[in-house]
């Protein structure tokens, strides 16, 4: 009985709505881009803190990355003709943070150039990385073909090289790419083995690896390629000594990680004279991502919603009016015995109707907003259950907030005086 009597008002609500149909629309329509800039806005900022922490944790939350860069000083002087650059870790620091550290689990030189490379006449700049086999297993990326740098290879120095998949299509192209002999600079690689890469760049770290990238051990590098690098730039040719361009870590525990990371600082600040390192903690990182996350989503979801709120005011300001050009008909009901919460529950009715449907609506462009933004610009957006949730409770709580006053006025209204009005 109760359940009729609901569902009869819902009907009535309706079919009152539907009797100033273009009013009603216009009620509505603040609600749906309320709601709708809400789910767009959530899932646009989804989407790009997603992206943000994927490529974080592709650094490994227990992983430590200790950079060479240029010290001021060397930077000042760089641009002298016969100056050479010496900066940057060095063997001697990869030997102390692989063995001085309590909680280093493992730890990867890494020494970086670029060399052309060439496959009788396909020809490519590629990055050579110098490392162990140490690498492989602090930054995981799949194996599509052969295998990666073994520990066999480092204590024979064998000239073996693993390619990145791009790398490998460029170079290798049609033919067999395993056992192929690649040259590289003036020196000749077996290729043993293709892995993907990722690229790009995780808040202010470079992801160590990069799509022409090609891994050998790094005493063949050291031997081949020496310690001593030429760049050329604009203003002429750059000489650099630089013995590591990175240190890969791994700490045992993530609770160590911070600690540690302090520690590889102190000992480099006592055996360096020049602030040439840079000690990177992307643990530390994804939890500043994750915190900006938080905040991001509740700036955007703050600003959204008062859109929503402005919906709301507009749909009292016309249930307001509608109290007014109903007095006749309230007086009516009064009259013949309804009680002032049965008139009450009509108006929120209404109101909840208007809300709940302009919610829905809303839900449908706030899902396309974010489909067409993807689909034309390639960025990267996520719809979340609370997402579309969220919105639309608001939706109806702001309907029974800002429909409840309207209704109290309609139910306040004198039967007497109502039925004198024209």
């Amino acid at each position: 009985m109760r359940q009729t009597k609901i569902i009869r008002n819902v009907w009535l609500g309706i079919e009152n709505l539907l009797l100033h149909k273009l009013r009603s629309f216009l009620t509505m329509l603040g609600v749906v881009f309320g709601v709708g800039s809400v789910v767009a806005m959530l899932s646009v900022g989804e989407g790009a803190s997603k992206e943000a922490l994927e490529q974080i944790r592709k650094l490994g939350s227990n992983n430590i990355i200790v950079s060479s860069i240029k010290s001021a000083e060397e930077e000042a002087t760089s641009t002298q003709h016969s100056h050479m650059s010496i900066y940057g870790l060095t063997y001697e620091d990869y030997r102390r943070v692989a063995t001085n550290f309590e909680g280093v689990q493992q730890a990867a030189p890494v020494k970086l150039t670029r060399k052309d490379s060439r496959l009788r006449e396909r020809a490519m700049e590629l990055r050579i990385v110098g490392t162990t086999h140490e690498w492989f297993e602090l930054v995981p990326r799949q194996v599509l073909a052969g295998r990666v740098l073994l520990h066999s290879d480092q204590e024979k120095q064998a000239p073996v090289a693993v390619l990145t998949e791009f790398g490998a299509r460029k170079i290798l192209a049609t033919e067999h790419t395993i056992g192929q002999t690649v040259r590289m600079g003036g020196d000749q690689f077996e290729v043993v083995g293709i892995v993907k890469s990722e690229s790009g760049q995780a808040g202010n770290i470079q992801i160590p690896d990069q799509e022409i990238d090609a891994y050998i051990p790094i005493e063949v590098a050291r031997r081949y390629f020496g310690d001593i690098f030429t760049k050329r730039t604009s203003g002429g040719d750059e000489r650099e000594m630089v013995e590591l361009h990175q240190i890969l870590v791994r700490v045992d525990d993530p609770k160590k990680v911070e600690a540690v990371a302090a520690g590889i600082e102190r000992m480099l600040e006592s055996s360096h004279k020049k602030k040439d390192y840079v000690v990177s903690v992307p643990l530390a990182l994804l939890k500043q991502a994750e915190a900006t996350k938080r905040t991001f989503n509740i700036v955007l979801g703050s600003i959204a919603g008062i859109s929503l709120v402005v919906g709301g005011i507009g749909i009292m300001n016309i249930m307001l009016a509608s109290v007014t050009e109903r007095t006749r008909e309230i007086g009516i009901r009064r009259a013949i015995g309804a009680k002032r919460k049965q008139i009450i529950y009509q108006f929120l009715i209404e109101t909840v109707v208007l809300s709940t449907t302009g919610g829905m609506i809303g839900l449908g462009v706030g899902v396309l907003i974010p489909f067409l933004i993807t689909y034309f610009s390639g960025m990267t957006t996520l719809i979340t259950l609370n997402g579309i949730l969220l919105p639309l409770l608001i939706s109806m709580t702001i309907g029974i907030l800002f429909g409840l006053y309207p209704a109290i006025r309609a139910a306040q209204v004198d039967p007497i005086i109502a039925l004198r009005h024209e």
